[in-house]
């Protein structure tokens, strides 16, 4: 086993694992809970473990605030639990390698770098941003492809705190280039709380479940305009239409979906035509079906469930057109053309044909169809679009980070903990500047 801890530590979840392994050891959000039934703040149990935590109404604290680090004392209490009772590994006989959001301070570069060495004694660090590590692992997944041979790539990083587009070359992220979009998972489920809150049910202190209802259900639209329309109609003919049902803390601790298959009806549009007009009646016959079936129920609010209908689509929209919430901000397309433009003319040809999607917030269903259909009309026709979405968008950075901890070199490429006792963080943190 490699003595290369990796810790990709994103606002969100914290993924975290030993170098040269192809997926992590532990997936776990990057916080801490309160449950109403506890009086002390909890440890979130890994991704992959199966629990009947009642996240009702918890309280939330986290370390990382619009993706910096706020608060070192929590972040130290949560890696303290991390490295001892999960990963079970010695920081003192360990090297560590970190993920750290582009453009951050020195003032939380100098208190990271405390925690690292000082509250817990790694032999060695190396720090890395996102973008590269996710352009090393395509580079080197894909030898054939044009990321490998152009040794170039544009990396839409859609996190929990903020949307980066990045132009990256020869393993380096071009700083310059690099354009920042203030939108991520968290403003994602905070808005799709105020309008729940606004027309069904308070649900803003649910956050857990809410991020739970915009990972099932919701989805981006390839026509806003047409699909708000559908949104309006009754019954049947409203495909968007869907239930989710809350816990009620007694027979079920999770929500759920009511209705599955009513759930993914909206995918019997492909770009504002029905697939087939016998699969569209077919649809229907079902719905007709299913609505007989349930006696036209309507949503009854004893039983904590709640109707989304345009919410679904309205949601993952602000990323793509923020000005519509009053933010006066870029959609991710004009974002991308942006931080192409302020890279060198030659690089131009080849950002656009390798556009590399990573983060949770790609996960939308149809996110690249819209992206490429919103972005095409902003590039020159002589110029190709293409996208491509990692295989797994939330353990890119972490497989990237793995694939450098392995490599020969790593070990020169760090800072010694005898380095940053002698030279001080300011003198050590030169040797990841570019």
């Amino acid at each position: 086993m490699s003595n290369v801890v990796v810790l990709d530590n994103g606002g969100g979840l914290i993924k975290a694992g030993h170098g040269g392994d192809r997926d992590p050891t532990v997936v776990v959000p990057n916080c801490l809970y309160r449950p109403l039934s506890s009086k002390k703040f909890l440890h979130p149990s890994p991704l992959s473990s199966i629990t009947s935590e009642d996240l009702t109404s918890a309280s939330v604290r986290r370390p990382i605030d619009r993706g910096y680090l706020i608060n070192p004392d929590l972040e130290r209490d949560i890696w303290s639990h991390l490295f001892s009772s999960l990963l079970h590994v010695n920081p003192s006989t360990s090297s560590l390698l970190l993920t750290e959001p582009l453009f951050s301070l020195p003032s939380i570069q100098r208190s990271t770098d405390e925690l690292v060495f000082e509250d817990f004694g790694f032999n060695s660090l190396f720090v890395a941003d996102s973008p590269s590590l996710v352009h090393l692992y395509e580079a080197s997944h894909r030898p054939d492809g044009l990321v490998s041979k152009a040794q170039c790539s544009l990396v839409v990083d859609c996190g929990f705190s903020f949307t980066h587009a990045a132009p990256v070359f020869q393993n380096f992220t071009l700083n310059y280039a690099v354009k920042r979009i203030d939108l991520g998972g968290k403003a994602l489920t905070n808005y799709l709380k105020e309008l729940v809150s606004y027309r069904a049910v308070n649900v803003m202190d649910e956050t857990f479940i809410m991020d739970d209802v915009k990972e099932k259900l919701c989805f981006v639209s390839l026509d806003p305009e047409r699909d708000l329309q559908m949104a309006r109609k009754p019954g049947r003919q409203n495909l968007l239409r869907c239930t989710y049902v809350l816990p009620d803390g007694v027979s079920h601790t999770k929500g759920f979906v009511k209705d599955s298959e009513a759930a993914q009806r909206y995918l019997a549009l492909t770009d504002g035509v029905p697939r087939r007009p016998v699969d569209a009646r077919k649809e229907m016959d079902q719905t007709e079906a299913a609505e007989k079936s349930e006696d036209r129920r309507r949503i009854d609010l004893t039983k904590n469930e709640f109707d989304l209908t345009n919410e679904r689509f309205l949601v993952p929209e602000m990323i793509f057109q923020p000005a519509d919430l009053g933010m006066n901000e870029a959609g991710l397309a004009e974002c991308i053309v942006r931080a192409v433009n302020s890279c060198h003319p030659y690089l131009h040809p080849v950002l656009y044909e390798s556009i590399i999607l990573t983060g949770g917030s790609t996960l939308f269903p149809r996110f690249a169809k819209r992206l490429e259909k919103d972005l095409r009309p902003l590039v020159p026709d002589d110029y190709h679009v293409k996208i491509t979405t990692q295989e797994d968008p939330i353990l890119g950075v972490w497989r990237g980070g793995s694939l450098l901890a392995s490599s020969p070199d790593f070990e020169s490429m760090c800072v010694t903990k005898a380095e940053y006792e002698e030279l001080g963080s300011a003198r050590c943190r030169k040797r990841f500047f570019h």
